[in-house]
């Protein structure tokens, strides 16, 4: 099965996007729904980027949810027709570019103090809202919608864990640096040791969009998650998904090649990549800055 274009191996500089691209954000279509006019050199609100889908026979909530990469919570909170559980035939929904909640900024409160109280970061914040001094509304990325009554919204993490049983060593760091020839290349991902035969796990819930051999990568898993999320498993020794699949956290799908087995000039035991869904494409980013146990100071470790 040969790899998409869009899915090749990369090695770049980080996006320009800022934060936003931390966020894995979805290029949409702006609606006609107004907003404030975002500063110059910021994105546009992510409220004037919500597009409209009309329910047609068959589709479900959850359906629905997933074709727009989505959670259905996310669905339920700016649709609140559908709160009873059920989607009517011909109902018209409204559809943000990710996953969030549309928050009113009540009466002396700004932007930063519904920053904290969401437990979202102030500057991520104020750029996905378009750079907005004093909104009366925000959207708050990641957090999921909960009934009124409920325990507040809490953020989402649609990557909770490490892609191998245990903790293990950094080989090579994501990022730039030398490589064996002293070159300046940059690492799309993190090498992790493994010895052949380890299992390898899921880093989050999702649908398994690659599985096959490509290039450079050798046998590998792609899986797409929400929140505009990828994750990348290569040099493979054994594949056990197939395209389409559903895979929860945790879940096998395969395991770690011998070393002499991987492609190469690569050091063996696994590479792991997360990128996010950006109008560049798909990004790049630090796994570490998604799973706790592949942050830098855990690197080197056993």
């Amino acid at each position: 099965m040969k790899l998409p274009q869009h899915f090749k191996r990369s090695y770049f500089k980080s996006s320009s996007l800022g934060s936003v691209a931390l966020l894995g954000l979805l290029a949409l279509p702006v609606s006609a729904q107004s907003a404030n006019a975002p500063a110059t050199g910021c994105p546009q609100p992510a409220l004037s980027r919500l597009t409209r889908h009309r329910v047609a026979s068959g589709e479900t909530i959850a359906s629905i949810a997933q074709q727009y990469n989505l959670i259905p919570a996310t669905l339920l909170g700016f649709n609140p027709d559908i709160r009873s559980g059920s989607a009517p035939v011909g109902t018209e929904l409204v559809i943000p570019p990710y996953n969030g909640v549309r928050v009113d900024v009540p009466a002396g409160r700004n932007w930063r103090e519904i920053a904290k109280s969401y437990g979202v970061r102030a500057d991520v914040l104020f750029e996905i809202n378009g750079c907005q001094e004093a909104p009366s509304v925000v959207f708050v990325p990641g957090v999921n919608w909960s009934p009124p009554g409920t325990a507040q919204a809490t953020v989402a993490n649609a990557l909770s864990r490490s892609p191998l049983p245990g903790t293990a060593a950094i080989l090579r760091n994501y990022g730039w640096q030398l490589d064996a020839s002293s070159k300046v290349v940059f690492n799309s991902g993190v090498d992790l040791e493994a010895a052949a035969g380890t299992n390898v796990l899921s880093a989050g819930a999702g649908t398994v969009a690659f599985a096959g051999t490509q290039d450079e990568y050798g046998k590998m898993v792609v899986i797409n998650h929400s929140q505009g999320l990828q994750t990348r498993y290569a040099q493979l020794g054994e594949i056990s998904v197939q395209v389409g699949q559903q895979v929860q956290t945790g879940d096998r799908i395969g395991k770690v090649s011998a070393a002499s087995d991987a492609p190469g000039g690569s050091t063996g035991g696994l590479h792991f990549e997360v990128r996010s869904n950006s109008s560049l494409g798909w990004v790049a980013q630090d796994p570490g800055n998604y799973i706790p146990a592949l942050k830098r100071s855990d690197r080197g470790t056993r």
